[in-house]
């Protein structure tokens, strides 16, 4: 089991930036893959970051040059840098940790954990 405790969200005007972190702890030797994920009310849950710890990453195109996923393996945390904060991303932030796959020579995240997640609200 992996026990993952996400910290930062808050209040931020836009244009503002702001960073999550995810501190990560447990069986970590069987995660090779993390990401962050958000749900904003009505909606589905989204991938918004991933990475492997080889260092591939992945965007969604929504937050592509806005937000950068970063790890810290001697700590075992995750972070979401989050800047050019816009009202659309509102919404809540969680942390996941998985497995880094392959599928038709493309990587990809497959989660196994999850955080509880964390608020983080754009308006002004």
């Amino acid at each position: 089991q992996v026990q993952l405790v996400e910290s930062g969200g808050g209040l931020v005007q836009p244009g503002g930036s702001l960073r999550l972190s995810c501190a990560a702890s447990g069986s970590i030797s069987s995660i090779n893959a993390m990401a962050w994920y958000r749900q904003a009310p009505g909606k589905q849950r989204e991938l918004v970051a991933s990475m492997s710890i080889a260092g591939s990453t992945k965007y969604a195109d929504s937050v592509k040059g806005r937000f950068t996923i970063s790890r810290d393996g001697a700590k075992n945390t995750v972070y979401l840098q989050m800047s050019s904060l816009k009202p659309e991303d509102t919404a809540v932030y969680y942390c996941s940790h998985g497995q880094w796959k392959f599928r038709n020579f493309r990587g990809y995240y497959d989660p196994a954990y999850w955080g509880q997640g964390t608020q983080v609200t754009v308006s002004s």
